[in-house]
C-alpha cells in the first residue's frame, strides 16, 4: 500500500487471514485493513473452508465497502492438467475485482502478468525469497510485493524493505520449523504435499533428538510468532504490510488476533493475555526477528493451551458480533411541499442523492426537523457515526418515523454501494492470450538434442571425497557445494564438468557473491540455482544458470518461463523437475521443455530447509546424533551445513530413494545422485548400480514417483 494513507492509522497495512466468511467478517470488524482469502482450488491452505466463487464476490463487495483491499492466494503448484483450471481461477479473481493475487508457481505469475497485466502480483513466502537479489529478482520480474520468508531479523527486512517493491512480513500465528516452499516432509510421510496446499503438519509430530523413540519430545515443533510487543522495530523496519497468519484458525482467532495488533499499531491498550489464550503453543516466541536462535523458540500445543482457548471464545466473540461505526456519516434531508424528499449522504469522500416520494400535509401534528434528524441520526448496527445529519421539512408536513428509518436505510446502502463501486476495480483477462500460453506450454519441443539418446548421469556430492571410487568417465556432471571449489581445483577435476550448487538460504548474500566470482574467474561457469535469487545472481557474473529442485517447477508452463533461449541468456540452460511429481507428470513436462531436464534417480531426499538446528535446541551439539527419531523409530539424518560456513541444516529422509532399475521412467535427459552422508564406497555403489540398471538391496523407497500426491 506505498503511497497510500491508511484510514485506520496504522503505519502499514494490517493483513489479516479469513479462511470463511465468518473470520473475513471479524477481521474486518476488528480492524483489519486487507485480508487474504483463498478459492476452493490452487490455495496453500486447502483444509480451511475456502470461498465458493460467489463468496469470494461477497467479499470483495464487503472489503470495498469497510474501505479494505482483498487479496486472493493463489498459491500452490500446478501440475499440466490443471493449467486451464488455474488460468480460469486466474480469470476470476480478475473479474470478481480482487485487489491482487499471491502466487508461488512460476506459471501462475507468468499467466497473471501475461492475461491480465493491471493486477499486482505478490511473491508468496512460498518463492523463499529472503535477500537482496530475491527482492530485485520479484522486482524485475514484474511482482508488485514481496512476502519475505519468516526466518529474517529486523536488520534484513529493513534493509530489504528499502529495494523499492513493497514487502510483506510475518508477525503472529505459526512457525514452521522448514523454510517455506521447501518442506517435503507432509509429502514424503502421507502424500500430502505443503506446496499443494495439503500440509499434514507433520512437523508437529513428535520427533526426538536423542537415542530413545520419540514420545513427548517435539523437535520439530516451534511456538507460534508474536510481535505484537515490538511495534518500534515493526515501524522502523518499513514494511507494507503486516501479516497475520491462520487461515486455518477460526474466527475468534482472527478477531482476537486483528484487535489486538490494530490497537498496538495505535499505541492503545488490548489484553495480551487473551491473545496468547485464543491459540499459543505454550507462549509465543518473537522467531527469528531479534536475529537470535534459542531453545525457547520450540513448543508445542498441550491440554492446558485448548482449554485455554475455549474459556475465552464466548468473551471473543462480543468483539465483532457488531459493525464498528468506523466513517462518519453526513446527511441532509430536504422535504418541499409538492415535491419529492431528497436526501444527500456523504462520507467525506464518496456521496450519493436519493429521491422519495413527497411528504404528506400533516393531518394532526406536523413532523419536527430536529426529530426527524435525531431519528436520521440512528445508525447503529452501520459502518457509520452521525456527522452532520440536518432535516429541512417545511411547515405543515409530516412524514411518518417509519418512511424516515427507510430514507435512512437506503441512503446508508447507497452509500455502501458508492463506497463498493469506488475500490472495486474490474480487470480485463485475456482469455485468447491464456489458450495461447496454454497450448504453448503442453506443446512437445521437437528438439533433436533434448531427451533423445542414453540417460546421463549427474552426482551431487557433500565432499570431494566421494567421488573417490567413482568411475569419473561415466558421469556426466559432478555438483559441488560452492564453497568446495577451492578442493575441486586442488583435486584436478574438469571445471568443464564441474557444476557449482548455490546455498539454498542464506544471510550473507555478498560472501556467497564473492565465492562466486572466485570461482568464476578460476573457471567455473556452471552454477545451481535452487532458488530464484541465484539466476539473478548468475546473470550478475555472467556465468551459466541450472535450475535445481528447490525451483518447484511441476508444469510445462513453468518450465517453459525459466527456460533459457537464444534472446533470454540469463534464464536456466537445464532444469531439475520436483520430486514430488509422479514419474508420468516429469515425463510429459520433459518432452515439453526445449532445454535438458533431470530427475533425482537416488539419495536421501532433503525433506527440510531449516535455519534452526532441532537437535542443539533439544541436547545440544556434544550429544549430537545427527539424526532425529520419529515415535515409529524410524531415524532421520541431519545434515549440517556448518563446516561450509552455511546457514542452514537440511533434515533427510529415512531411506534412500533408489531408482536403479527404473531410471528411464522419468524420461529425463539427466539422472541426479543426491549424495549426502554415504561413504565413498557407498556412493560409488550406488552410481554403479544405476550404470548397470540392478535393483535395488536393503530398505529403500521409490520417493513420489509412482504414488504421487493427493
Amino acid at each position: 500500500m506505498t503511497g497510500e494513507k491508511l484510514k485506520s492509522g496504522h503505519f502499514a497495512e494490517l493483513l489479516s487471514p479469513a479462511g470463511s466468511p465468518e473470520a473475513l467478517e471479524a477481521a474486518l470488524r476488528c480492524g483489519a485493513d486487507a485480508v487474504y482469502i483463498g478459492g476452493k482450488s490452487f490455495s496453500a491452505r486447502q483444509n480451511a473452508h475456502n470461498f465458493e466463487r460467489e463468496e469470494i464476490l461477497d467479499a470483495v463487495r464487503l472489503c470495498h465497502t469497510y474501505g479494505a483491499k482483498v487479496y486472493q492466494a493463489i498459491n500452490t503448484c500446478a501440475n499440466d492438467r490443471e493449467l486451464s483450471a488455474l488460468g480460469g481461477e486466474i480469470e476470476f479473481a480478475c473479474r470478481a475485482g480482487i485487489d491482487g493475487i499471491i502466487v508461488q508457481d512460476h506459471a501462475c505469475a507468468m499467466i497473471v502478468a501475461r492475461c491480465c497485466p493491471q493486477m499486482p502480483i505478490h511473491a508468496s513466502t512460498q518463492l523463499t525469497i529472503h535477500s537482496e537479489n530475491g527482492v530485485l529478482w520479484a522486482k524485475e520480474q514484474g511482482y508488485s510485493r514481496v512476502v519475505l520468508s519468516r526466518e529474517l531479523s529486523e536488520e534484513i527486512i529493513t534493509r530489504l524493505s528499502g529495494l523499492g517493491i513493497e514487502t510483506e512480513i510475518f508477525v503472529h500465528g505459526a512457525l514452521c520449523m522448514s523454510v517455506s516452499g521447501q518442506c517435503y516432509l507432509s509429502a514424503m510421510i502421507g502424500s500430502r504435499s505443503a506446496n499443494r496446499g495439503l500440509c499434514a503438519g507433520a512437523c508437529r509430530l513428535p520427533f526426538s533428538a536423542g537415542v530413545a523413540r520419540a514420545r513427548d519430545e517435539y523437535a520439530l515443533s516451534l511456538k507460534d510468532m508474536a510481535l505484537d510487543e515490538d511495534m518500534s522495530w515493526l515501524k522502523r523496519c518499513g514494511a507494507a504490510s503486516l501479516k497475520i497468519e491462520g487461515r486455518m484458525k477460526r474466527a475468534e482467532y482472527v478477531a482476537a488476533t486483528a484487535d489486538a495488533y490494530s490497537k498496538a499499531m495505535c499505541g492503545e491498550s488490548y489484553d495480551r493475555d487473551t491473545l496468547r489464550a485464543v491459540f499459543s503453543r505454550s507462549g509465543f516466541t518473537d522467531g527469528y526477528f531479534s536475529g537470535m536462535r534459542t531453545k525457547d523458540m520450540f513448543g508445542a500445543r498441550r491440554q492446558e493451551d485448548e482449554a485455554l482457548s475455549e474459556s475465552v471464545l464466548p468473551q471473543i466473540r462480543k468483539m465483532y458480533q457488531s459493525a464498528p461505526q468506523k466513517f462518519v456519516l453526513d446527511l441532509t434531508l430536504e422535504a418541499r411541499a409538492g415535491q419529492e424528499c431528497r436526501v444527500r449522504a456523504s462520507d467525506g469522500v464518496n456521496e450519493v442523492r436519493l429521491s422519495f416520494e413527497p411528504a404528506q400535509a400533516a393531518i394532526n401534528k406536523p413532523t419536527d426537523p430536529q426529530r426527524a434528524a435525531e431519528q436520521l441520526s440512528k445508525l447503529g448496527g452501520t459502518l457509520y457515526r452521525a456527522g452532520k445529519i440536518s432535516a429541512d421539512i417545511d411547515a405543515g408536513l409530516m412524514i411518518p418515523v417509519s418512511r424516515l428509518n427507510e430514507m435512512r436505510r437506503e441512503a446508508v446502502s447507497a452509500l455502501d454501494g458508492e463506497r463498493c463501486r469506488a475500490l472495486t476495480k474490474i480487470k480485463p483477462f485475456d482469455h485468447g492470450e491464456l489458450e495461447r500460453l496454454i497450448s504453448g506450454a503442453c506443446k512437445p519441443s521437437g528438439l533433436k538434442g533434448a531427451h533423445a539418446g542414453k540417460l546421463k548421469y549427474v552426482v551431487r556430492v557433500q565432499n570431494i571425497g566421494q567421488l573417490a571410487e567413482m568411475e569419473l568417465d561415466k558421469v556426466y556432471r559432478i555438483v559441488l557445494p560452492l564453497g568446495k571449489y577451492r578442493q575441486a581445483l586442488d583435486a584436478g577435476l574438469n571445471r568443464g564438468m564441474v557444476v557449482l550448487s548455490l546455498p539454498r538460504f542464506t544471510f550473507d548474500e555478498d560472501g556467497v557473491l564473492k565465492k562466486m566470482t572466485a570461482a568464476f574467474k578460476s573457471g567455473f561457469r556452471v552454477f545451481e540455482c535452487t532458488n530464484c535469487a541465484h539466476m539473478r545472481m548468475v546473470k550478475l557474473i555472467g556465468g551459466e544458470a541450472v535450475g535445481g529442485f528447490g525451483l518447484n517447477i511441476t508444469n510445462s508452463l513453468a518450465a517453459k518461463s525459466m527456460e533459457r533461449s537464444s534472446s533470454e541468456p540469463d534464464k536456466l540452460r537445464a532444469m531439475t523437475l520436483s520430486f514430488e511429481l509422479k514419474a508420468s507428470q516429469i515425463r510429459e513436462i520433459s518432452k515439453n521443455v526445449g532445454v535438458p531436464t533431470g530427475a533425482l534417480i537416488y539419495g536421501k531426499l532433503p525433506l527440510m530447509l531449516m535455519v534452526n538446528c532441532p537437535i542443539r535446541a533439544q541436547v545440544g551439539c556434544k550429544n549430537c546424533k545427527k539424526r532425529l527419531t520419529d515415535r515409529t523409530g524410524a531415524a532421520f539424518p541431519i545434515l549440517c551445513a556448518g563446516s561450509d560456513d552455511l546457514d542452514y541444516y537440511e533434515l533427510l529422509n529415512s531411506k534412500p530413494l533408489v531408482m536403479s532399475d527404473k531410471q528411464c521412467d522419468p524420461g529425463v535427459d539427466f539422472g541426479i545422485l543426491y549424495f549426502t552422508d554415504e561413504s565413498p564406497e557407498q556412493a560409488a555403489k550406488a552410481l554403479s548400480d544405476c550404470i548397470e540398471g540392478s535393483p535395488p538391496q536393503g530398505d529403500f523407497t521409490r520417493g513420489l514417483y509412482y504414488r504421487g500426491i493427493i
